[in-house]
């Protein structure tokens, strides 16, 4: 397995220390039962979320530098990962852009409509941040909203977690359909297996983050919903 990353392990310890990976029996959007979950929601003191913030900035200062005009998050929980990802590209990036999120339901009064923050307009270029990517069933909502809003190009998605699912096909993860599918880059912060690689090690109060119940659970669902390679013959 390959080594896990500075920037990995880093943002693997700061989800634990706020309880927003845990393990256990949960239903993802998508549906599908899994033996752990990401929370963002558990993201919950300001120190807490301004860190979170620079994780995401840094992904973005590194991968697109200064060529982004918008960071949108998809409601609920991209609500307050674009603000504070937007602050921290201010505060430690020099870099001024604009926050922008989506509302469950379009407003009819007021000043209305179905988006909030940044007003898009023709030849922003967008990222758009999400805690972390199952089935790619948030993003392919989203895509379609900022593209009717104006004529935007959404440049590239930074995920907590890529759980590295399956698509459409078994030997093609739903980050990478989704990238191609709408030509944007897509970057990780970590990866299932940068849990499993180092959380396996690591121990909260005398007791294992991951115990080998858990990693029992966790390889039984990737052989199920885990990308396959083409060798495979499946």
């Amino acid at each position: 397995m390959p080594a896990v990353s500075d920037t990995a392990h880093a943002f693997l310890d700061f989800l634990v220390r706020c309880e927003a990976l845990t393990f256990g029996d949960f239903v993802a959007k998508s549906g599908r039962p899994t033996p752990y979950f990401v929370d963002a929601g558990r993201v919950r003191t300001g120190s807490q979320v301004a860190e979170q913030g620079r994780f995401y900035a840094a992904a973005i200062a590194q991968r697109f530098g200064t060529d982004v005009d918008v960071v949108f998050g998809p409601a609920y929980k991209g609500i307050p990962l674009a603000v504070t990802t937007t602050i921290a590209l201010a505060q430690h990036h020099g870099t001024d852009v604009g926050f922008c999120y989506d509302r469950k339901e379009v407003k009819d009064h007021g000043e209305g409509g179905a988006l909030v923050g940044h007003q898009l307009a023709d030849g922003d270029r967008v990222v758009i941040v999400e805690d972390v990517t199952t089935a790619g069933t948030s993003i392919r909502e989203t895509v379609p909203k900022l593209t009717a809003a104006a004529d935007v190009e959404v440049v590239g998605l930074v995920v907590g977690v890529d759980r590295r699912e399956q698509g459409t096909r078994p030997e093609l993860s739903a980050v990478d359909e989704l990238a191609a599918a709408f030509g944007f880059e897509v970057v990780a912060l970590a990866t299932i297996d940068d849990i499993v690689a180092h959380l396996r090690d690591v121990e909260v109060a005398g007791r294992p983050v991951l115990t080998a119940d858990d990693l029992a659970r966790i390889a039984a669902y990737r052989a199920t919903y885990g990308v396959r390679p083409p060798s495979s013959g499946v």
